[in-house]
């Protein structure tokens, strides 16, 4: 497998002596060069002493040498300056589009790599290296998870950035869209968004101070005021609540007055949720949010610990919701408050990334530095991905270290990209008596 030699290749797996050209001139690898992840040689400023004389200059891995050949590299002038060719199998030579024959070398895949490699591939328990993970220096493992923590950060910076394009670069409707993302808790994450994003804030800006007319724009914006959006008992249940009434008459006084169209009712997800979760009482503990001005973005940057950001998100619902799960169907009166758990998940998928992304546009390290502080001051999640890696013997002390695990399952364990994840390459590397 290519992929497997270009690993042995950056990782220097492979004798260090002894090494000839197919011509049988000696060759001695003095730096294997940086590897290249855009078109062109697979690595550059490589540097490689061939019978005696230094040549510095680009290096070229394939399974088969004729795959030269049936990649087209003959022919392209980006692969005039390889000094040498590695290739498994060198079943012919290679030549440059200049017409010059380049030096190559036959390299195989050290056995106990491929049957390592093989074995992660094949594992079927997650994490497939879990046999290695009690013998890995705390060194090592908080290297490789402080770089993984930093990875996710970055991936919902980016995220992040698309939402401020689309706002037409303004901080405050992003972080409003990704703090109603995060409302949705995962299950309904899309269609949060959805909803946001087809607010108008500058529009609900001018009736902000009355929490009935926000409340009517939040649940109007998402569909849960149309007709459409009941069916059966509830249906017949909702139409004659007082409450329901109320609300749909102002908002379709509203959605008159600013040209407003709700969102398709279709994309809001019921089954299996806990009724805490409904998006009716997700929108009312936002809307309350909004009303009382703590979905601000000057209020998060004015937030310096954790605790601080607990306080202005703790939110609850208005009266009716006391009482109602959806519309026109009564419950028992409960306060209906965010919990600690989704508080901290707020924290640690909103704030922290806000802060963040927020710090890097800026320029003020003071919010990246923060937001980093804040994951370390946070006790981990506890979900099926820590307490795998738990039950492996890996200690996760705070929130950074569990945002880390969910980046490496998501981006590496799911990929069975074993061959850039550094506790891949521990595995990779052991001995065969190991």
């Amino acid at each position: 497998m290519e992929l497997l030699l270009h690993y042995c290749w950056k990782h220097r797996l492979f004798p260090l002596q002894g090494l000839v050209t197919t011509g049988g001139i000696g060759v001695e690898v003095i730096d294997p060069g940086l590897p290249n992840s855009n078109a062109g040689p697979d690595f550059f400023n490589a540097k490689v002493k061939v019978g005696g004389t230094l040549w510095v200059g680009n290096v070229e891995i394939h399974d088969r040498a004729s795959d030269w050949y049936r990649h087209g590299h003959d022919h392209d002038k980006a692969y005039n300056n390889v000094v040498l060719h590695v290739a498994e199998t060198t079943d012919r030579d290679v030549t440059t589009a200049s017409g010059n024959i380049i030096p190559q070398i036959q390299l195989s895949v050290p056995q106990h790599v491929r049957e390592h490699y093989a074995e992660l591939l094949s594992i079927d328990k997650y994490p497939p290296c879990h046999k290695i993970v009690p013998g890995l220096s705390q060194l090592m493992m908080h290297g490789w998870l402080t770089v993984l923590q930093t990875e996710r950060l970055e991936q919902k910076t980016i995220a992040i950035k698309e939402r401020l394009e689309q706002a037409g670069g303004s901080w405050e409707t992003a972080y409003f869209i990704t703090l109603a993302r995060n409302f949705g808790f995962g299950v309904n994450g899309d269609a949060f968004e959805t909803w946001a994003k087809n607010i108008p804030l500058s529009q609900v800006g001018h009736h902000r101070d009355d929490l009935f007319q926000v409340e009517a724009f939040f649940m109007g914006q998402a569909g849960l005021l149309e007709p459409s959006s009941m069916n059966g008992d509830n249906g017949d249940k909702a139409a004659a609540d007082s409450y329901f009434e109320s609300l749909r008459n102002e908002y379709l006084y509203l959605s008159r007055k600013f040209s407003l169209q709700p969102m398709d009712t279709g994309l809001w997800r019921f089954l299996r949720l806990r009724p805490q979760n409904f998006p009716h009482i997700r929108l009312a503990q936002l809307a309350l949010l909004y009303h009382e001005r703590r979905s601000e973005l000057s209020r998060l940057l004015e937030c310096e610990t954790p605790a601080d950001i607990r306080s202005m998100l703790s939110t609850r619902v208005t009266p009716y919701w006391e009482t109602h799960y959806t519309f026109g169907s009564s419950s028992g009166k409960a306060e209906k408050s965010l919990t600690a758990a989704s508080l901290n998940l707020l924290i640690i998928n909103t704030a922290v990334p806000i802060l963040f992304a927020y710090g890097r546009h800026k320029q003020k390290e003071l919010f990246c530095d923060r937001a980093m502080q804040m994951l370390e001051e946070m006790r981990a999640e506890n979900n099926h991905i820590t307490r795998m890696w738990r039950e492996c013997g890996l200690e996760v002390t705070n929130a950074g270290d569990s945002q880390a695990l969910i980046q490496l399952k998501k981006e590496y364990c799911d990929r069975k990209d074993c061959l850039r994840c550094r506790i891949g390459g521990e595995y990779l590397r052991r001995d065969k008596q190991q």
